[in-house]
C-alpha cells in the first residue's frame, strides 16, 4: 500500500488542474466539516456540563476530588489511540462515531474552564483562536514552501514543552510557565499550517474511496487538536479568572 503522506505537494499543479483542485477542495471541506462538528459537540457539552456542576457543587468534589478526574482527563487519549492505530480496520462510519465519542469526552474534560474563567473571556479567546487558526490554515494551503521539515522540528519542540510542563508542575516557576505558553502558541500555529499542507498531499490520492474518507477523520482529529491546544494556551493569556 502506497504511503499517501509521502506524496510531494504540488500546489501549482493542483491549482492548474480543475479535477485535482475539485478533489482537493472536496477532501479539505470534508475534513473541516468533521472538525467543526467535533468542536461544536465539545463546546456544547463543556458548557452544559459546567452548568450542571455549577448547580450541583457537591458533584465538583465527587468528580474532580476523586479518581474520576483521571478517567475524565485520560479518556480522550484512548479515543486518539483507537483512531490512529485502528483506522485501517475501521469503516468510515465507525471512525466518525469514534471521533464523535472523542469530542464528547473532551467536552466533559474541558468543562472545568467554565468554572475557572469568565464566559466573556472564553468567548473572546475562542474568536481570537478561530481567526489565528484560519490565518495559519490559509498559509498552509497557499504557501509554496515545503513544510515537511518544519513539521518534524515542531513535533520535537512539542515534546520539549510537554516535558517542561511536567517538570514545572513540581517547580512552579512563573517565567518557565510563560515560556511554555508562548512556545505552545507558536508550535500549534506552525502545526496548523503544516497539517493543512499535509492534508493537501493526502487529497492527491484517489478521491471517493473508503480509505480517503477515513483519512478525512484523521485529518479532522489533527486540526481539532491544534485548535483546542491553541485555544487553551491563548486562554492562559487572555482568560479572566472568576475569582
Amino acid at each position: 500500500m502506497n504511503n499517501i503522506f509521502d506524496t510531494p505537494v504540488d500546489a501549482e499543479r493542483i491549482r492548474q488542474n480543475p479535477l485535482a483542485l475539485a478533489r482537493t477542495n472536496a477532501f479539505i471541506q470534508r475534513v473541516f466539516v468533521i472538525m467543526t462538528a467535533g468542536l461544536a459537540i465539545t463546546g456544547f457539552l463543556a458548557y452544559g456540563f459546567a452548568g450542571y456542576l455549577a448547580n450541583n457543587p457537591e458533584m465538583i468534589m465527587t468528580i474532580f476530588g476523586s479518581g474520576l478526574k483521571w478517567v475524565i482527563m485520560l479518556a480522550p487519549f484512548a479515543f486518539i489511540l483507537a483512531l490512529n492505530f485502528g483506522i485501517e480496520r475501521m469503516s468510515y462510519a465507525t471512525a466518525t462515531l469514534v471521533f464523535a465519542g472523542f469530542a464528547t469526552v473532551m467536552g466533559i474534560s474541558l468543562s472545568s474552564i467554565f468554572l475557572v474563567y469568565t464566559g466573556a473571556s472564553i468567548a473572546a479567546t475562542f474568536f481570537v483562536t478561530a481567526g489565528t487558526f484560519g490565518a495559519m490554515a490559509l498559509i498552509g494551503a497557499t504557501t509554496k514552501r515545503d513544510l515537511t521539515k518544519m513539521g518534524s522540528y515542531l513535533m520535537m519542540a512539542l515534546i520539549g514543552i510537554i516535558i517542561a510542563s511536567v517538570v514545572n508542575i513540581f517547580l512552579k516557576l512563573g517565567p518557565l510557565n510563560l515560556i511554555i505558553n508562548i512556545a505552545g502558541i507558536l508550535i500549534f500555529c506552525g502545526l496548523t499550517a503544516y497539517d493543512v499542507q499535509k492534508l493537501m498531499r493526502i487529497s492527491q490520492a484517489e478521491d471517493g474511496s473508503e480509505r480517503m474518507k477515513k483519512y478525512s477523520v484523521i485529518g479532522a482529529l489533527s486540526l481539532y487538536l491544534n485548535f483546542i491546544n491553541l485555544f487553551l494556551f491563548l486562554l492562559r493569556f487572555m482568560g479572566s479568572s472568576r475569582d
